[in-house]
């Protein structure tokens, strides 16, 4: 699994001053929907460094997981893993859900928006539980 370190995280959050609890809490799921998908994009493209490719050949690995669809399905694999809070806090990700694409079922959008909602809320709450439930994930 990779760890929050080997990711540069750690260096690039004592470049960024950390947000308080209450800032936190009054960032709007769209806004931490916004910053989880930035953070998955980004451990998706570090997993996919090795081994070494083309370009075209990592591009198109990534974009493989980071659709919806992809994303929605993680979701499903790691729900038996989250605590009660984050299923709680799901449901507040999943009303960010809007302006979807027109080939997604909104459903599928949904799910996937709740996972970029969580993924940038421990983010910024709980990196480490970050890190383990997305060394859960079967990204083989």
């Amino acid at each position: 699994m990779i760890s929050s370190n080997e990711l540069g995280f750690s260096e690039l959050s004592t470049l960024l001053p950390a947000p308080s609890s209450s800032e936190i809490q009054r960032l709007s799921p769209a806004a931490l929907a916004y910053l989880g998908d930035a953070v998955y994009e980004l451990y998706i493209r570090r997993r996919c460094l090795l081994p070494p490719k083309r370009s075209e050949v990592y591009h198109q690995q990534v974009v493989s997981y980071v659709r919806a669809e992809s994303q929605a399905a993680h979701l499903r694999s790691l729900m038996p893993h989250l605590s009660e809070s984050e299923h709680e806090f799901l449901k507040r990700g999943r009303n960010a859900a809007s302006n979807r694409p027109k080939r997604l079922d909104p459903e599928v959008y949904q799910h996937a928006t709740s996972l970029e909602a969580l993924i940038g809320y421990l983010y910024l709450t709980d990196p480490a539980r970050l890190f383990e439930l997305l060394g859960l994930l079967n990204l083989e």
